[in-house]
């Protein structure tokens, strides 16, 4: 499935986990034809994200509706602004506010905080990478989140790239072995994937050079003067990648040896929720 397609079937599941067999608090309160409007206010500084998919969860609910957007994603906000108001029956407004606000809040907590590692990476030709440590059945908004805040995303999932992890290596024998297993399996399958191996020595990088048929070389918990010394074995021939115990407080000396990329699972799991809210507005 594409992006849209992944993001209705998610909203369509999240509606109906939460309304259930009704919304009762909206259908014994609120007649069924009311129409107003409701704002979406921004309480806290950062990046705005979710702005596409808040329009979307609307349209789901009432194709009709009218929204209309003050700011876009990706926008630096700040505290007392308005991203978008929304005109439509009372009862999308109360059945899409949850999912709206959720959905919102989570996507720009994120992207702020991956703004942020990604300023640090100014003038350096390092790339921000994000992981799979996301939640359940939202990862496809957390990644877009990251892609909103500047970060770039790392495969999907486990379909969409090979990436042999230490835990691989080891049942498969070692890093030869593990390497060679699966690049068979990629010209067997025809499937035109990438493979990534992950390293945990100097040694572990010149047991790939030796053998290659991979495309990336993890370096993981690797020091910044380890990843000096493994770019140079490499000498440009594989791309890199560097993870591990990487924060805001040290990535610029990892970014200075001059690895092509650091993934970093923290701009998702360690990102804060901001504060948003959507209000009534009575016309």
């Amino acid at each position: 499935m594409n992006y849209d397609e992944q993001l209705l079937q998610l909203i369509k599941n999240a509606l109906a986990e939460d309304i259930g067999d009704g919304d009762h608090s909206t259908l014994s309160s609120i007649d069924g034809n009311a129409k107003s409007r409701a704002v979406l206010k921004i309480k806290e500084d950062g990046i705005l994200a979710g702005v596409a998919v808040a329009k979307k969860i609307f349209s789901y609910m009432q194709p009709d509706i009218v929204f209309t957007q003050y700011k876009n994603d990706g926008d630096v906000m700040k505290a007392g602004e308005i991203a978008f108001t929304v005109e439509a029956k009372v009862h999308t407004i109360l059945q899409c506010e949850r999912l709206v606000l959720n959905c919102m809040q989570r996507m720009s907590g994120i992207a702020t905080l991956t703004h942020q590692y990604v300023e640090q990476l100014k003038g350096f030709k390092t790339k921000l990478l994000d992981t799979r440590k996301t939640t359940p059945n939202f990862r496809l908004l957390e990644k877009e989140a990251v892609r909103i805040g500047g970060g770039v995303n790392h495969r999907f999932g486990l379909y969409d790239m090979i990436m042999l992890k230490d835990n691989h290596v080891d049942y498969s024998g070692g890093i030869e072995k593990a390497i060679e297993k699966a690049f068979a399996y990629v010209q067997t399958k025809e499937l035109g994937l990438k493979i990534e191996v992950e390293t945990r020595s100097l040694a572990d990088v010149k047991k790939v050079l030796a053998i290659g048929k991979v495309d990336r070389i993890l370096l993981d918990n690797f020091t910044p003067a380890q990843i000096t010394e493994a770019l140079q074995l490499i000498d440009g021939k594989y791309e890199t990648e560097a993870s591990g115990r990487i924060d805001l407080s040290n990535i610029q000396s990892y970014a200075a040896t001059g690895v092509d990329y650091i993934s970093c699972g923290a701009v998702i799991h360690h990102a804060v929720s901001l504060d948003l809210s959507l209000k009534a507005e009575i016309i």
